[in-house]
Parts: C-alpha cells; structure tokens; sequence
C-alpha cells in the first residue's frame, strides 16, 4: 500500500469514529432531554392533583367586603388552585355559622364533607347536613347547595324541617341564605307536635293535596286553621 493510500485509510477511520462518536453523544443528550421532559411532565401533572393548601384542625374567621360573616371550624381544609374549576374541599366534616351585619348568627351549617368552588361563590354540602335558622328552625338533608352570588340555598334531596309545632317532610326546597323564607317543591307529610305530650299522634302524618311548590309560611297557616 502506497504512503498516499495509507493516509486516505486513516482520514476515512478517523471520520468514521468521529461520526460514531457524535451519534453517541447525540443519542445521550436526547435521552437526557426525553427523560427531562417526562419528568416535568409528571411533576406538573403532579402540581395539578396537589392541594396548594392543606391545614388540619381550622377554626377561622372569613370577612366579606372587610365584616366578618363566616365562622369555619373544620377537622381539614384543602385548596385546589389547579383544577378545574377550583374549590375548597372539606372531606373530614365542616360546620359553619353566618353572620349578620351585627355580628349575630343568622344560621348554622354543619355536614360530613363540603367543597366551596370559590370561583362561583357555591357551596356544596354532603351527608348529614343540618342546618339551623335564626327562628331555631332545623333542616336535615343528605345534600344542599348554597350559591352565595345568587344569595340562594336549594335541594332537589328528601329534607327534613322541625318548626316549634309541627315536623315538615318534602322533597327539594330553596330558600333565601337566613333560611327565613322558603318553599317546598313537593310536601310529602306534615308531623303535628302535641304541646302537652311532647310529641304527636300516630295519625298525624298527612300529605294536603297539591303537595308542590308550597310556601312554607302557607302552607303552616293552612294546616294551623
């Protein structure tokens, strides 16, 4: 092999191992970068199912417009900025006092878990959940929704309303937020308190005819006469 042939073999090898040896650190880098993005992938994702908040054990006080009108007393309080739409979860149970511009509590609100989906102002109250009024009136359902924008609360659930003389079953009421002024969807029996015993008679559970979107306030005139 001539001298000339020689160094044309050599530049070809070392070209070659060049080539290689740049494929290698490419296929490396890429692999760095494809592990770094799934990585911050999973990381966001990851951000996304997290709470940006998580306290246990809340007693707090929240203003509107700068007065106090909430007082929460929660075993746990969970915020999620990330999702879609964001809320407030209180799995563990919640109970929640309102107040008026005075400082009295117009109603209490406790239940086994509640989410507050912030952007709409609307609460959503799961299991379990009583609710008291400034008449001492008592309200029990499995589910409740109080829209505070619309200054509304409603239930399409079997609620439960304890009035000093008699115990009102129906299905699905709305109300204002002091839960002062309501009205039942569908009245499905009226329990009549006996003052003198304490309780009712056996024979007082009744269903008045046209049972459906009754003012509470009428329909306890007329059952009254």
């Amino acid at each position: 092999m001539s001298s000339a042939e020689a160094k044309s073999v050599a530049y070809f090898r070392n070209m070659s191992i060049t080539i290689v040896l740049g494929a290698v650190v490419m296929l490396v880098l890429f692999s760095s970068c494809s592990g770094k993005k799934k990585e911050l992938g999973a990381a966001i994702t990851e951000r996304d199912s997290l709470p940006v908040m998580d306290t246990r054990g809340v007693t707090t006080l929240i203003s509107d417009s700068g007065v106090t009108r909430y007082r929460i007393n929660t075993e746990e309080w969970q915020m999620f900025d990330r999702k879609n739409p964001s809320y407030w979860a209180f799995e563990k149970g919640i109970y929640l006092e309102k107040f008026d511009s005075l400082f009295q509590v117009e109603a209490s609100i406790e239940s086994d878990t509640a989410y507050y989906y912030d952007k709409k102002k609307l609460w959503e109250l799961i299991g379990n959940v009583h609710v008291q009024n400034l008449k001492g009136e008592k309200f029990d359902t499995q589910l409740l929704y109080w829209d505070q924008s619309k200054q509304r609360v409603y239930s399409d659930k079997r609620v439960r309303i304890e009035q000093p003389d008699q115990i009102i079953y129906a299905w699905g009421f709305e109300s204002n937020e002091q839960m002062t002024k309501y009205r039942f969807f569908k009245t499905d029996g009226i329990f009549y308190v006996d003052e003198d015993e304490g309780n009712a008679p056996a024979d007082s559970l009744n269903t008045p005819a046209g049972g459906a979107d009754v003012p509470a306030d009428t329909l306890k005139a007329n059952n009254n006469k």
